[in-house]
């Protein structure tokens, strides 16, 4: 796997790639149950699938009140009615558990003289609280909320925030994503993209490839080199 080259900036999606995305459900799994699973499976679907409609049917909505939809949906689903839990697990996504590498990478990367950044679908009210819980802001140099344009990855227009936020070009950004569609969707814009396949998935079959593949975030600095 040969280095990137030429690579002034990281930017990172957040949710699956800096964030555990299963830390909410998890975190109250004696009191869900054997449901705990299937709810943490179509949350995030349908978290995912109303951002991707509301972008095509142009009715904006930002990420928190999608997750708030999505989780009100799987909840129904599971024919869960509990507003309490449902209250918790909102919160939860406002103190989500970084992966436990994500620091010292992200130090690694700062020492190194690159920007470093979050570009995401979250809504600041999101990420700015979860940025801070996990002791990240201190090695970020920007976060980028899609709130600015009110549309979602993975619109090119998305990915575009970055470049001109960084004021670098796209071939000097390394865009680091778990989620294969926001990886095809960075690759098709231009950007020199990482997958971060931490649960050795299929590739999807969609345009645009990544630079390089790997497992966690500690296989990222080496590829600078």
């Amino acid at each position: 796997m040969t280095g990137l080259q030429g690579i002034k900036a990281c930017v990172f999606d957040a949710y699956g790639t800096l964030f555990d995305i299963n830390a909410p459900v998890a975190g109250f799994r004696d009191e869900i149950g054997d449901k705990a699973d299937r709810l943490t499976e179509i949350w995030r679907a349908k978290q995912l699938s109303y951002s991707w409609l509301r972008s095509l049917m142009r009715d904006y909505a930002d990420f928190w009140a999608i997750t708030g939809d999505a989780l009100d949906f799987a909840m129904r689903r599971l024919e869960m009615d509990d507003p309490g839990l449902r209250e918790r697990l909102m919160a939860s996504y406002k103190t989500l558990d970084a992966y436990p590498e994500a620091l010292d990478v992200l130090t690694a990367l700062k020492q190194r003289g690159l920007a470093t950044a979050i570009l995401s679908n979250g809504s600041p009210n999101m990420l700015t609280p979860a940025v801070e819980h996990a002791g990240l802001a201190q090695v970020l140099d920007s976060v980028i909320s899609v709130d600015r344009l009110r549309l979602f990855k993975p619109d090119p227009r998305v990915y575009r925030l970055a470049v001109d936020e960084l004021g670098v070009g796209p071939e000097e950004i390394c865009f680091l994503s778990a989620n294969a569609w926001d990886v095809a969707g960075a690759a098709v814009f231009g950007l020199d993209v990482v997958w971060i396949n931490r649960f050795r998935q299929p590739r999807e079959g969609l345009p645009g490839e990544p630079a390089a593949e790997i497992t966690s975030l500690d296989e990222l600095p080496p590829l600078l080199d």
